[in-house]
């Protein structure tokens, strides 16, 4: 960790903060580049203020890599509160719609989950930071106004019962990029015929970071009061492990400099498409590139 004059680190990494309920993503970003005493720092995949679990926070120039993160996979535990529809899809909206709950056996309930297991179609909630003309769709609908939402396409690659009760369901959901959550609640509501929102809500995965590798801020606050730097540094995760699951390739100092000054390359043995994490031949990570369709390898994000 090297300070500057403003008393900030320079730090680079990732760290898989586990953010509790009743605060908002950015707040639980502040905190923790404030603890950290960090120059640079972002999350990536905000998660609503009811909602806890694996925040991924980009230290440095791992803030270059964070795009890779939003579009990979996440999974979920979620419970649902059957019979009422609220404004928003979960606990913190106005009742809009109340039902009673029938007795659903465990059968029922399975042949409806199978139906949005696989690729389906969402139509976004006015709820969601979804944007249009440049403005979030909760915004508007905070000032009362409602815009047509196109269908989107996302696939659920499981959606498991793991407790139900008269009336509320506990499942896991593991989801590609782009899922909303409490839109999938609404819709197996709709589908069940007695509505649904959303009352609890985890992020257990990103890409392929596990649940057991967060870290909560009571943690990194107890090493902070003690001073202990070295135990801060040991919580963050290599930023190269934020593409850990794209193709290595180790390239020359000569084939770097190019790289470096912008430009496309040929590197023998290297896949002939697809994107690639770039790395010396001392084991230094150096960045990511893209393989174009002359079979030249495109420098995409590349660190100092």
């Amino acid at each position: 960790m090297q300070k500057n004059k403003y008393n900030q680190v320079n730090i680079d990494g990732v760290l898989l903060l586990d953010k509790p309920i009743n605060i908002t993503s950015n707040d639980a970003l502040q905190r923790v580049k404030r603890l950290y005493k960090a120059r640079k720092a972002g999350h990536t995949g905000s998660l609503d203020p009811l909602a806890s679990g694996m925040l991924p926070i980009c230290f440095g120039e791992a803030t270059k890599f964070a795009q890779f993160l939003l579009d990979t996979d996440k999974k979920y535990q979620v419970t649902a509160q059957l019979g009422i529809k609220t404004t928003t899809g979960d606990a913190e909206g106005e009742i809009l719609i109340q039902k009673n709950v029938p007795n659903f056996k465990e059968p029922q309930i399975e042949e409806v989950l199978a139906r949005f297991r696989g690729p389906i179609e969402q139509i976004p909630s006015m709820y969601s930071a979804l944007k249009h003309n440049g403005q979030p769709l909760y915004k508007l609908a905070r000032a009362g106004i409602s815009v047509i939402r196109e269908k989107r396409p996302v696939t659920i690659y499981s959606l498991e019962l793991i407790n139900k009760t008269d009336t509320q369901l506990e499942m896991t959901v593991h989801c590609s990029k782009g899922t909303y959550v409490r839109t999938l609640v609404e819709d197996i509501g709709e589908a069940l015929g007695c509505e649904a929102h959303v009352i609890a809500l985890r992020r257990l995965t990103v890409g392929k970071y596990q649940e057991n590798q967060m870290v909560t801020l009571a943690t990194i606050e107890k090493l902070t009061e003690e001073e202990n730097y070295n135990g801060l540094k040991e919580l963050l995760l290599p930023m190269e492990s934020m593409v850990a699951h794209w193709p290595l390739v180790q390239v020359t100092e000569a084939i770097a400099y190019f790289m470096h000054q912008g430009n496309p390359v040929i590197i023998p043995q290297a896949p002939t498409q697809g994107w690639l994490r770039l790395q010396s031949k001392s084991g230094h990570f150096l960045g990511v590139g893209e393989v174009l369709p002359d079979g030249k390898v495109a420098p995409r994000r590349l660190i100092k």
